[in-house]
């Protein structure tokens, strides 16, 4: 079991590409440089790969022994973001910047792949290495799955990282069930008939319609929604309006639906629209609503959560925690959809280093200390998973 945990030489490597890797930022379907440097690092390595979803990296890792086929997710892509970390080795590309992880992510796994590489004699199963492009969007765990990420060779069971700056650095995240909310956006237009600002009386005003709007909007989470559900009703943007003295005649709105229960996703949108359509009767205007569904809850597989929980526990090598779900989406769903799925928490939270800042932000910055114990855990699952020590409930094929 010790071959598990990585040696200071690979630590520092994982160290080194990930900072790599953060001086150059690459958006989503754009990550040629960083797919560039995983085919290198694999080739050096003598890991069997291939090209996949456009800017995408797989490969296989096939050990010597009979067991399952595990597959090891990593997400690849930056954010329009300009960086204000102060780090030593910040983003050299004007307003873009990896302010969620990913860089780590993408370095842990193929830290994770030097490792198992080495013990393949001992290695029982088959290793998938999933890079993928794109979480940010537009998505790209859609296209490797059509491309047959998950099926040359057929993956039992996957598993991913995220950093998570609300667990401490030497500690992991693993929730059984809901771990991550569905994001979906919506669009609504107010249409009324715009006038003289002196005159309301001969107009029907947009503004307060959408003011109106907006408030009734939260009655879907603060009265229609269990108070122990989670769901999220946000209006991000809204435009209108021409000048002081002019009525507006029509108003612009979007906003994100979050849930994780598939049925109070699905209730969303009837809600919205009855709301919408009582408040555009109330106002004498006529309001529309425009719904784009978008990544659908992470679950996390209960008995997989569970069995990988109780297997790390009693290595005694990491403080295993439960965190609460997020309200945050990612696209790791749909492997989780398909496969036996784990989304597992990396604390990073540390005040010496400034590692404390949520993801999406200009500040965000990683704890290079947390990197070896993502390592240890990537490792760790392919191992136990493979091996049949992580237990797994069979799935009907799709």
């Amino acid at each position: 079991m010790n071959a598990i945990v990585p040696s200071e030489e690979v630590a520092a490597r994982v160290v080194e590409l990930r900072r790599a890797i953060h001086r150059h930022p690459e958006l989503g379907l754009e990550e040629f440089e960083t797919q560039a440097l995983i085919e290198r690092e694999l080739d050096a390595l003598g890991i069997e790969h291939r090209r996949i979803a456009g800017t995408g990296v797989t490969g296989a890792i096939r050990g010597a022994k009979p067991g399952r086929v595990v597959g090891l997710r990593a997400d690849m892509d930056a954010l329009p973001i300009g960086e204000r970390s102060g780090e030593l080795f910040a983003s050299e590309v004007a307003g873009k910047m990896h302010a969620c992880g990913h860089d780590a992510h993408t370095a842990m796994l193929l830290g994770a792949a030097r490792v198992l590489q080495r013990m393949r004699a001992d290695l029982a199963g088959t290793v998938v290495l999933l890079f993928q492009p794109a979480e940010e969007g537009p998505g790209g765990a859609e296209r490797m799955i059509a491309e047959g990420a998950l099926d040359e060779p057929p993956v039992a069971a996957v598993a991913m990282l995220h950093v998570d700056p609300r667990l401490p650095t030497g500690s992991i995240g693993i929730t059984p069930g809901p771990v991550n909310a569905s994001a979906d956006e919506f669009a609504v237009e107010i249409e009324g008939r715009g006038g003289h600002g002196a005159y309301p009386h001969t107009a029907a005003d947009a503004i307060p319609a959408a003011a109106a709007a907006i408030l009734a909007l939260q009655n879907i989470a603060a009265r229609e929604t269990d108070p122990l559900a989670s769901v999220v009703v946000t209006v991000g943007t809204i435009a209108g309006g021409y000048r002081n003295n002019v009525i507006a005649d029509r108003v612009k709105m979007t906003g994100t639906f979050r849930a994780h229960d598939p049925e109070i996703r699905a209730a969303l949108e009837p809600r919205a629209r009855r709301i919408l359509d009582g408040v555009a009767a109330a106002y004498g205007v006529r309001a529309s609503l425009d719904v784009t569904y978008g990544y659908p809850p992470v679950v996390n597989d209960v008995t997989l959560a569970e069995s990988f929980a109780r297997y790390m526990k009693a290595r005694g090598t990491l403080h295993v925690e439960r965190p609460a779900p997020t309200m945050g989406a990612e696209d790791f769903a749909y492997f989780a959809q398909r496969v036996p799925g784990l989304h597992v928490r990396l604390g990073i939270r540390s005040e010496k280093v400034g590692s404390v800042h949520s993801g999406h932000s200009p500040l965000f910055r990683v704890d290079e200390e947390a990197l070896p114990a993502g390592v240890e855990t990537l490792v760790a699952f392919a191992v136990g998973v493979g091996s049949g020590q992580v237990e797994l409930v069979a799935r009907p094929s799709p």
